[in-house]
């Protein structure tokens, strides 16, 4: 006898009548009742969210929303200049290009916050420590420090844990990420700005979002972005100028 359980899903269920995510009816309990961000949250994780969770991720969405003309707005604008007729095509090409250049290391950052903090308070300067030692190694960044424009100080974070200390929390995540900053300053005699990926991570670690999702909170913010650059894009196009540019800046060489 076979005793595995069949594949199920918690997310979302459906008959002729109803509508149920996580439970709930859709039109009686959700709609004109829960925000976007609350129900993005409780779709997500399948608990109810709180007014702190809430308040947190409309605040890191809002600062990550938008980049100015970057590769994946870019790439938005000459898709749908390409191929007006796909709004969908265009946005997913945009998405497509988001990383963690323009993007930022929210995600890979908070697994390393979470890593830290997973150990006891007297092993953490050490955890840290090996951390900063294996990607100086590996001759790679480490994760949330650095900016090439903002060399002194990114304005973002400390805005970002202004606001997470007035929905009251910060603890653990918070003061890992000081950690890491000590120990690369430590390691590289030398100070390196914390970014807006590190306080992205830190503050939506302390509001109980797990690593693994932070990318998605991150993409999620951009795609309402991108779409504004599409709509805008549609009415004040200026694809087809960089396109023009392209072709006379960009020389051909066998």
């Amino acid at each position: 006898m076979n005793d595995k359980a069949p594949p199920s899903t918690a997310i979302c269920g459906f008959d002729a009548d109803n509508i149920l995510i996580r439970g709930k009816n859709l039109v009686s309990d959700i709609m004109g009742k829960y925000s976007f961000t609350e129900l993005f949250l409780l779709q997500a994780l399948g608990t109810e969210p709180t007014e702190r969770q809430c308040r947190i991720v409309d605040a890191v969405m809002v600062t990550i929303m938008e980049h100015g003309l970057v590769p994946s707005a870019l790439t938005t604008r000459l898709t749908h200049h390409g191929a007006p007729e796909s709004f969908q095509g265009a946005v997913a090409a945009g998405l497509l290009g988001v990383g963690d250049r323009y993007a930022g290391t929210a995600g890979e950052c908070g697994a390393l916050l979470e890593e830290i903090v997973a150990v006891p308070e007297q092993e953490r300067k050490s955890v840290a420590l090996e951390k900063v030692g294996s990607y100086r190694q590996l001759r790679r960044p480490v994760p949330g420090f650095g900016h090439p424009i903002h060399h002194g100080n990114d304005p973002r974070v400390e805005r970002l844990l202004e606001i997470s200390v007035e929905a009251g929390i910060g603890g653990d995540y918070v003061k890992a990420m000081r950690l890491l900053e000590s120990c690369l300053q430590e390691v590289l005699n030398k100070t390196l700005v914390i970014n807006a990926s590190a306080a992205i991570a830190a503050v939506l670690a302390e509001a109980g979002v797990p690593a693994s999702m932070m990318r998605g909170i991150v993409l999620t913010a951009r795609c309402a972005g991108l779409v504004g650059h599409l709509f805008e894009e549609m009415n004040n196009p200026i694809a087809n100028d960089l396109w023009v540019d392209a072709r006379k800046n960009i020389q051909y060489r066998d």
